[in-house]
Order: structure tokens, then sequence, then C-alpha cells
């Protein structure tokens, strides 16, 4: 397997819209409001790479995982950390927020910070494993209700 950088010669938006898609598929009966991905477009997906800093994880010629980070002022916001279906459970996430880490440094950010959805507590637990803490509960607007949970984790330097 093979991280890329996500740049301007990129060219698979398709591709990687697909795999976020089905990454999140199973969330979408199960979680209100309804992902964010499911706006996505490969036009808006190829402008968020722009604007943020992106990778791809690769197996031959075979896209099957992303992270799309954005500095923020004390942290490096980890999203749309996708893995492809049929390549979960091989390490791919936890490559990639390796990347992350060495991201975060590099701007001398000193931890990760993600959300996930109240609902998919097997989310909570799999970043758990990889030391992630709760930190907050957030609510969408237009929610009275907690929506999604913060997750922070420390960068070693």
């Amino acid at each position: 397997m093979n991280i890329i950088r996500i740049d301007e010669d990129f060219q698979r938006w398709e591709e990687l819209l697909e795999l976020v898609l089905s990454s999140f598929a199973h969330m979408n009966d199960r979680i209100d409001p309804p992902s964010s991905a499911l706006k996505l477009t490969p036009t808006t997906l190829a402008d968020k790479a722009r604007s943020e800093i992106a990778y791809a994880a690769m197996e031959g010629d075979a896209l099957c995982g992303c992270v799309f980070l954005r500095p923020e002022e004390a942290c490096l916001y980890v999203g749309k950390l996708a893995i492809a279906p049929d390549a979960q459970g091989r390490g791919i996430g936890r490559r990639l927020l390796a990347v992350s880490e060495e991201v975060a440094r590099s701007h001398s950010l000193p931890s990760l910070r993600l959300e996930t959805r109240i609902e998919l507590v097997e989310n909570h637990d799999v970043f758990i494993r990889w030391g992630f803490e709760k930190t907050a509960e957030n609510a969408h607007p237009g929610f009275t209700r907690t929506t999604s949970i913060e997750m922070r984790k420390p960068v070693p330097a």
C-alpha cells in the first residue's frame, strides 16, 4: 500500500467520491442529520482537496482510502477519513492517521481533532483504540440533542 498526496495532478475525483460514499454508506439510515458526504460532488471534492491537505491510500492502482486534513488554531482537523468497505481492517486507517500526525507535527500542532456522529459507537471505539479521547458533545444547527462528539488525540513531538 502507498499513501499519496492528492495534488493538482490528481484526476480521479469520481472514483474518490465513490470511495467516500461507499465508506460512509453504512451510516445513511442511522444518523440524523444526513452526512455531509451526501452533498459532495466530484467538483466540490476537488475544491475541498485544494483548500485542505488530502491524502489517498493506494493498493496498486486502486484507491482504497483517503483523509482530508485542515490546520486549525491548536490542532489538525481530521475529516472524511474513508476506507473502502472491502479494504477495512487492514491497517489503512492507521496508516492515514500516521500521515495525519506527521502533518500535525510539520505545522507545529499538538493534537488531532475529529468529529464522529453520536450514533456510531463502533467508530467511537475504533478512535479510542487509536488514542483519541472524547472532548465535547455537539449539536448540528437546528438540533437540540447531541448529534456528534468531538475527539482529540495528542501528537507526540
